[in-house]
């Protein structure tokens, strides 16, 4: 994204023109590859919400599963169980802040959306036929996120323009608004952790793609290497990346480090 370019990006009525903003991820999950993440309950969430969003964070991301390679799934049921209790709670508790739930699940959007969530992040590309809707029927903004584990498109970027553009379309399709639509183009949901370099490399000709803004989720990912607990420096390396490729979002497990990274790099 050029210097000139700025975006409208609405989520329940507050704008994200421009800059890079930081979504903070909380897991109602036993089980995210990052155990300082979770927050299993009410009371924990409550507890990591206050936290997140004193440290800066404009959006949170609340997930009722892992999405880690080879975590094992949960049923729509499950996940709703856990997920829209703490959705209530923090709407209920911070009034003013944006929830975001991550779930590809039309069924738990739906009734994430009546509790008071403000947008979905669908790692999944809307492989639920009925999100898109459920996403246009509630006024809803969205994160859609394309995700290449499995597939056998040789190309990877090809595939990544490809999926994200049905998936844009399908929401166009079903009433979402224009700047209700954010991007991920998928690090760590890619065939191989060369894959996710690659794409991480190329990660700005991908936003340039695009009419529509961006979202970078690279957090303490294991293509970082080394050990989970080790890879905060490396995704402050990478956030500042984001900041430079103009990036609207990060989404981070580690909020102040990275509000803090995006300043200091903003006043250079």
């Amino acid at each position: 994204m050029s210097e000139k370019e700025r975006y409208d990006f609405n989520v329940s009525g507050r704008i994200f023109a421009g800059g890079t903003h930081v979504m903070g991820i909380l897991n109602a999950t036993p089980d995210s590859f990052f155990c300082d993440s979770r927050a299993e309950g009410v009371a924990a969430s409550l507890a990591r919400a206050n936290i997140m969003l004193s440290e800066g964070a404009e959006i949170l991301d609340i997930g009722g599963q892992s999405t880690r390679p080879n975590a094992s799934a949960l049923s729509a049921d499950e996940e709703e169980k856990r997920v829209v209790p703490v959705i209530r709670a923090l709407k209920e508790t911070y009034p003013d802040a944006l929830l975001s739930v991550d779930t590809f699940y039309a069924s738990v959007a739906e009734e994430a959306a009546k509790a008071g969530a403000d947008m979905i992040n669908d790692v999944s590309c809307l492989a639920d036929e009925n999100m898109a809707a459920v996403v246009g029927k509630y006024g809803l903004a969205v994160c859609v996120m394309h995700n290449r584990r499995g597939s056998k498109v040789g190309d990877m970027f090809e595939d990544k323009r490809k999926g994200l553009r049905r998936a844009i379309d399908k929401l166009l399709a079903a009433g979402v608004e224009r700047n209700k639509i954010l991007l991920d183009g998928g690090i760590g949901f890619n065939l191989s952790r060369e894959e996710d370099i690659e794409l991480l490399a190329r990660y700005g000709e991908l936003i340039d793609a695009f009419e529509f803004p961006f979202l970078l989720g690279a957090s303490r990912k294991s293509f970082l290497g080394g050990e989970v607990q080790d890879r905060l420096p490396a995704t402050l390396i990478m956030t500042v990346r984001a900041t430079k490729m103009g990036a609207l979002f990060v989404r981070v497990h580690d909020v102040k480090e990275n509000v803090e990274a995006i300043k200091n790099f903003i006043g250079k």
